[in-house]
């Protein structure tokens, strides 16, 4: 997936859903853990070398999977590309803890499955459906599949 590079650099400096100092190691063969400023911005995680403000690099975070390592560490990895992992190494275990539970709710799917899953609760309490006011209702992108939750 392509993307323009002003946009990017323009979302990386949005308020962060979640952002500290954290070790951090690439996909490349031979790679060490170095110190990088990681920052959450909603679906994309930036990393930035502690003493510059633009990033050195970013990832969409749709079709990845977050492992915990062990206590202090997790792994992002991609479906398309399981080799294509990134760890981090946190300074506790809680701090590990929050990392994962921030990832896991960044990826569009898992924030389309939320509006799904309220706007049915929505729609049982009120009879109503709460995304009629706003002319999508009939969207297939907010329409419940045969999996509904």
């Amino acid at each position: 997936m392509k993307y323009n590079e002003k946009e990017l650099l323009s979302l990386s400096k949005q308020p962060a859903e979640k952002a500290d100092e954290l070790l951090m190691k690439g996909p490349k063969k031979g790679s060490v853990l170095k110190k990088r400023l990681i920052k959450l911005v909603v679906n994309f995680l930036f990393y930035f070398r502690t003493d510059e403000e633009e990033p050195i690099g970013a990832l969409l975070l749709e079709n990845c999977k977050i492992i915990q390592e062990e206590d202090h560490s997790f792994s992002i990895y991609f479906m398309e590309v399981p080799e294509r992992k990134y760890t981090f190494e946190c300074s506790s275990k809680e701090q590990c803890c929050e990392w994962i539970e921030a990832l896991n709710h960044a990826s569009y799917e898992f924030m389309r499955k939320s509006l799904m899953f309220y706007r049915n609760q929505i729609q049982k309490m009120t009879g109503k459906d709460p995304l009629e006011q706003y002319g999508i209702s009939e969207d297939t992108r907010f329409q419940m599949g045969p999996n509904k939750l």
